[in-house]
């Protein structure tokens, strides 16, 4: 086909291997795979997870939440960078809002969930960058996007130390580009890392890894509403093929609850927990399957730990 020859012709891969090969790339450290721990949505739950990897001897490297920056208080957003300091464990915070929670009606309508992680307007453009700059203000150095509008500005912004220098750019599974020429462009607008859609096959997984160096995100079990699926068994290959690649494990059969709160503390703590004991399990299949595969050992100097407020590494 000629479409497969130009692909070839601009350093793309011209199809999903039947066969995918092992990842040459690495970490900068030489670690194939790390750990993501998500929707740890506030200082207990934080707490709670750390508490339960300690317990369970799972590395955790990075933590994720989906409620966003703007349902913090100062004093939340205070505490979780500090935790996450101290325990040399990067901090991932989502910079809201999106279409989804505004007033608009397409988002929720039958077609047109598409547009809800979308900026909606220049007016959310500029709320969504405000998160972005009020995670820097409390020293957090790495934020979850889903717009590639906001991507290219936020670049531009750290270009240009409106944001600080190592600022990390984490994509979203929300912002859904699903093969090699797309994620491609995430990369060339900004993106440190990509979360991928949950529901890859390795080929596919092997295709993207070959067009970009980006670290890829790979939820091993992800939430109800991304799917679902539960693929422990398969996390072996997913290192060996995808590597870089956080795994990251979410929860099957659990509430979704986004936006979270004090009112639902304690259902968020026992779920943190949860994923951790799944992480677990994923981890000893991996060391069955894969007992090569290496990790990193904390601290870490590439990932983005938050900084003390003002210090700009």
């Amino acid at each position: 086909m000629e479409a497969r020859t130009f692909l070839r012709s601009q350093g793309l891969p011209s199809g999903d291997a039947e066969s995918p090969p092992d990842s040459s790339k690495r970490f900068p450290d030489g670690a194939r795979y790390r750990v993501e721990i998500p929707s740890t949505e506030g200082p207990e739950v934080l707490d709670a997870v750390l508490a339960e990897a300690d317990e369970r001897d799972v590395p955790v490297h990075r933590i994720s939440q989906g409620s966003g920056v703007m349902l913090l208080t100062d004093d939340e957003l205070a505490r979780m960078a500090g935790t996450a300091a101290r325990n040399h464990v990067e901090l991932s915070l989502f910079a809201r809002p999106q279409a989804g929670w505004h007033t608009g009606a397409m988002a929720s309508s039958p077609t047109g969930g598409a547009v809800a992680s979308q900026a909606r307007g220049t007016e959310q453009l500029v709320h969504v960058l405000e998160d972005i700059r009020r995670s820097a203000a409390a020293g957090v150095r790495s934020v979850l996007i889903t717009d590639l509008g906001v991507l290219s500005v936020a670049a531009r912004m750290r270009a240009q130390r409106e944001l600080p220098p190592d600022m990390r750019f984490k994509i979203s599974v929300q912002m859904a580009l699903s093969n090699p020429a797309s994620i491609r462009i995430a990369e060339e607008f900004g993106a440190d890392t990509y979360n991928v859609p949950t529901d890859l096959s390795p080929a596919q997984l092997a295709a993207i890894r070959a067009a970009t160096d980006l670290p890829l995100d790979v939820y091993i079990e992800s939430p109800d509403d991304l799917g679902g699926f539960v693929r422990h068994y398969e996390i072996a290959e997913i290192v060996r093929v995808a590597a870089p690649v956080y795994v990251k494990f979410g929860l099957r059969n659990a509430p979704n609850i986004y936006p979270s709160g004090s009112h639902l503390t304690d259902t968020a703590v026992g779920l943190g927990r949860e994923r951790v004991r799944r992480a677990r399990i994923g981890l000893d299949m991996l060391h069955r399957y894969m007992p090569e595969a290496e990790t990193s050992e904390l601290p870490v100097s590439d990932l983005a730990v938050p900084t003390e407020v003002g210090e700009h590494r």
